[in-house]
């Protein structure tokens, strides 16, 4: 007799930030494969409806964004009509039998279990999180020790999350401290990178999310103050690459080092920023950070930082040319920072002040709406100019 059930396994969303997608559908009376099944679906952070037979919920076979047929099942729905996300799972995916009843019913694969689990699993992922446009991913470097990098990668994820984007922070720097610290959060619950030092293959997006500590809006990936510092190069592609899936805006804070780690992160950024304070020292060991980061990421631009007391510093654009990077912009000395940390306030949180101000026209460049025309100069040519104290040049 038809029939539905949800599983035990909790519902993942994430505080209503989630796209509303439905659960799968899995359709078997098969004890062993339905706890492969909702094994799989629980890896993806997903609750399945379970049928046996003929789904007992009108519409959900329509509605479903992928059904799982069971091999027992699979005869049952001859009639139920022919609808995409179609999956037709069981032990033996070469019976004659079970491939006509497949293809009656549009499945778009047959396969069998243990052998295709990986690409089931990444398939039940897709249909939960959807796919749409990967999250825009920005990484920053510090061209020289004390530069400014991580305050400025919290500055850029407060301010992409104040504008509601949906916001990850990620640490890529295991001997920088925490960057859960800058943002006041280092004793909120909540996973930290050691928990996913094992991680391969696919990693769910919301389930990442969900396990981190949420701090100002955004989602916080960062080190803890204890065990190893190292993050394998498996699992930082993993977990970026989970990440990115989810959409929005990633930003990570990278160390100066570019190792295998550093590499892999490299390879899934949109854009690199590096941040040199505007001294020639500083110039010199960025000449030398900026040519590992340039093997891996096509993308990188410099961002002038201003040094405290009344000399200015070397003129940003000659920094420019002396690194051979394009230009991203100039953070003027912002003194009252070191205070800010003290009192528990983020960087960026004043949207008033340079730091901010010079996120948020960053973000309205970055993230302006695919296929929309750059910014244009006066003489109708593209707008590449730097961004001064949050203003354009």
């Amino acid at each position: 007799m038809a029939g539905t059930r949800a599983s035990d396994r909790p519902d993942h969303r994430e505080n209503g930030n989630r796209e509303e997608r439905g659960a799968p559908l899995i359709i078997t009376e098969d004890e062993g494969l339905l706890d492969d099944l909702l094994r799989l679906c629980a890896a993806a952070g997903t609750r399945p409806e379970v049928a046996h037979g003929r789904p007992a919920r009108n519409g959900h076979w329509e509605t479903a964004p992928l059904v799982i047929v069971g091999e027992d099942c699979a005869a049952r729905l001859s009639g139920v009509g022919r609808r995409a996300g179609v999956v037709v799972a069981g032990r033996d995916a070469d019976d004659p039998a079970l491939l006509r009843q497949a293809v009656a019913l549009g499945a778009e694969r047959v396969l069998a279990l243990p052998d295709g689990e990986r690409w089931l699993a990444d398939r039940i992922a897709d249909a939960v999180e959807g796919v749409g446009p990967p999250a825009r991913t920005v990484g920053v470097i510090g061209g020289c020790g004390g530069a400014g990098a991580s305050t400025l990668a919290c500055a850029l994820a407060v301010t992409a999350a104040r504008t509601e984007a949906r916001t990850m922070l990620v640490d890529g720097d295991p001997l920088g401290g925490g960057i859960d610290v800058l943002l006041g959060g280092e004793k909120e619950q909540g996973l930290r990178w050691p928990a996913f030092s094992e991680s391969r293959g696919r990693v769910a997006g919301g389930v990442l999310a969900e396990s981190l500590p949420r701090l100002h809006s955004l989602r916080v990936l960062s080190w803890d103050r204890c065990g190893e510092a190292v993050i394998p190069p498996p699992a930082m592609r993993a977990v970026l690459a989970a990440a990115r899936r989810r959409g929005g805006v990633v930003v990570v804070d990278l160390p100066r080092r570019v190792d295998d780690a550093v590499a892999e992160a490299l390879a899934q950024m949109d854009l690199g920023l590096l941040i040199v304070p505007a001294e020639l020292r500083a110039v010199a060991a960025a000449r030398r950070v900026a040519a590992g980061v340039r093997e891996v990421l096509g993308d990188v631009r410099v961002v002038v930082r201003g040094v405290p007391g009344p000399d200015p510093g070397l003129d940003p654009d000659e920094i420019a040319r002396l690194l051979e990077l394009p230009p991203a912009g100039e953070l003027p000395w912002e003194a009252d920072l070191s205070g800010d940390l003290r009192r528990d306030v983020p960087p960026g949180a004043y949207p008033r002040r340079p730091l901010a101000r010079f996120c948020t026209a960053f973000w309205e460049r970055v993230l302006a709406p695919p296929g929309s025309p750059p910014p244009r100069s006066a003489a109708g040519r593209p707008d590449v100019t730097a961004i001064r104290g949050g203003v354009r040049a």
